[in-house]
């Protein structure tokens, strides 16, 4: 019960699917969801991939079932990850290299031009790159980038302090269990390494640049992470992972 209530709790959080629970989650069972966030990315993309798999079987262009594409994966993630990116990009800009500046700027719900720059870019990135895959009509590899962008979550909380004394991130990083999170680390990157061959290998080690590139600068401007440059994160590592994706799979597949 504990780990079907944890679960439904990864899926309610990280997406805008219908799932409702008769009682709020305590800190443990929001630990422990984490586990599931690799699960609820490859759900994502099961649900992503018959759209861009329209593109071989329809008159319209690759281009319009990659928008299509797009559209759906950030209405079905309610946008959670754009919104952590935007923030971030604002207050490290703004923040001036000063760790409290930079967290009080992160609670601000106004946008500004560098995170409206940086939201652009990613949406344009990912939009192009999904449509070399409508092209080549590789829609399987879109769960390359939503499993790990949300596998860095895992390790992300496993191994980088909380940054603010309250949150949703700090449950989850005083009770994600470590030695389950160790085993799902180590189970979903060999799955992705064996199911993708190369092109696993390659976009298992590319992510874990983005993701060591990423931690240490949180280390040395904030002394952890938040909610926010989590979101941050996976964005950064779907952008990442699809962008190598499209650039490279006529060499690697």
């Amino acid at each position: 019960m504990m780990l079907v209530r944890s679960f439904l709790i990864a899926l309610q959080f990280l997406t805008c699917l219908p799932v409702t629970l008769q009682q709020a989650p305590n800190d443990r069972e929001v630990g422990f969801s984490a586990l599931f966030y690799p699960l609820v990315g490859l759900i994502l993309a099961s649900l992503l991939e018959p759209l861009l798999r329209l593109a071989l079987h329809s008159q319209a262009s690759p281009f319009f079932w990659a928008a299509l594409t797009l559209c759906a994966w950030v209405l079905l993630t309610g946008g959670l990850h754009l919104d952590g990116l935007a923030d971030s990009v604002d207050a490290w800009m703004g923040g001036q290299g000063q760790r409290e500046r930079t967290l009080a700027l992160m609670k601000d719900p106004h946008c500004g031009p560098m995170a409206v720059i940086a939201l652009f870019l990613v949406l344009t990135l990912k939009l192009a790159a999904l449509e070399v895959l409508a092209l080549d009509g590789q829609w399987i590899l879109l769960g390359l980038p939503l499993v790990l962008g949300r596998l860095a979550l895992v390790l992300l909380f496993l191994s980088t302090p909380y940054a603010r004394a309250q949150g949703l991130g700090l449950a989850l990083s005083h009770h994600l269990p470590r030695k389950p999170a160790i085993l799902v680390l180590t189970l979903t990157t060999g799955a992705l390494m064996i199911e993708f061959k190369v092109l696993g290998v390659l976009a298992c080690v590319t992510s874990l640049g983005v993701f060591l590139g990423l931690r240490r600068a949180l280390l040395q401007r904030l002394g952890g992470t938040t909610g926010d440059t989590a979101g941050a994160l996976v964005e950064l590592t779907e952008t990442t992972t699809l962008l190598l994706c499209a650039g490279t799979l006529r060499y690697t597949l």
